[in-house]
């Protein structure tokens, strides 16, 4: 009787044992689950430390000057964000880590926690924000054509219709034209996904040939291995050298038009509402045009407009 009383009380203590284990185990997964970057602002304060990712090569966007530091507009947008942390988190210092990313990985160091905030302004899309969240725009841009200055007048005037008249390669002449050109652009950016697209929408018989970076895709059409780039003209401007610009010429056309905001990762609103409140204080400000005029010229009505109604009320 003893024993069968023991043997109960055994079975009964296994069991609660294996229900708490089980409860553990599903503690456990749901933390490994966890975005890398919830909680980001703890983590920041933790370490007094704030992890800001950059390309280096995104000139006037986000670039290594020649001393090695990180410079351009967008630097200048992040840096008001480091502030605003430092200052909501009551920190007495906080140390700035700007981290090198790829144009391949910039988006999974955000995933992973690698970088708390990727400061290189990338073009929102649907599809993107199935893996990070934005924040509130920081430019407006879209695509442009860039051609060699003795490009044919047939070709500029197919590429350079004014808005309103038909769509661009749709029907005579502009497909004529185009059948047979070649046209580069930047691999895994929107502005490839879009010019693919239009090649197959319109059926124009013209080769996309994609290329690593803006500096790559200027010295080909440079070194006529290509008729057409496409990209956006600040970014093109700024791979652009001072001796180059005689040769190359952007097209006023914009076929597309793109938001570009700061990425973070998804599920942590604490530190989104934090680089967003940064970032409307900013565009409230004085200081505003200040940054943008150093990198991009006077502010124009419409750009403005843009930022005016980007900016959420308080």
């Amino acid at each position: 009787m003893q024993f069968e009383r023991f043997a109960a009380s055994s079975g009964h203590l296994q069991r609660l044992a294996s229900r708490v284990i089980a409860s553990f185990a599903v503690v456990g997964f749901a933390l490994a689950a966890m975005p890398a970057s919830a909680a980001t602002l703890d983590r920041i304060k933790e370490t007094g430390t704030i992890k800001l990712g950059y390309l280096t090569d995104a000139r006037p966007f986000t670039f290594r000057n020649e001393s090695g530091a990180a410079e351009g507009y967008a630097v200048a947008l992040c840096q008001q964000v480091a502030d605003q942390a430092k200052k909501e988190l009551a920190l007495s210092s906080l140390t700035v880590e700007w981290v090198p990313v790829t144009l391949e990985n910039r988006l999974r160091e955000v995933q992973q926690g690698g970088i708390d905030l990727l400061c290189t302004p990338t073009s929102v899309t649907l599809t993107r924000r199935q893996d990070v969240a934005f924040s509130i725009p920081v430019f407006a841009g879209g695509n442009r054509a860039v051609l060699r200055a003795d490009a044919p007048a047939a070709l500029r005037d197919a590429l350079a219709q004014s808005r309103g008249s038909r769509a661009v390669w749709r029907g005579s002449p502009a497909a004529t034209v185009l059948k047979g050109t070649s046209l580069a652009v930047v691999a895994g950016t929107t502005s490839e996904k879009w010019l693919e697209g239009r090649r197959a929408e319109l059926q124009v018989d013209a080769r996309v040939v994609p290329v690593p970076d803006y500096r790559s895709g200027l010295q080909q059409l440079l070194d006529r291995k290509v008729d057409v780039f496409f990209g956006e003209r600040s970014l093109v401007l700024g791979a652009m050298s001072d001796s180059e610009r005689k040769d190359l010429v952007i097209l006023d056309r914009l076929f597309t038009q793109e938001s570009a905001a700061l990425a973070l990762a998804r599920g942590d609103e604490d530190f989104r509402l934090l680089v967003d409140r940064s970032l409307s204080q900013l565009y409230g400000s004085p200081k505003s045009a200040e940054i943008y005029k150093r990198w991009f010229g006077e502010l124009d009505d419409k750009t403005r407009t843009f930022f005016l109604w980007s900016t959420p009320g308080e």
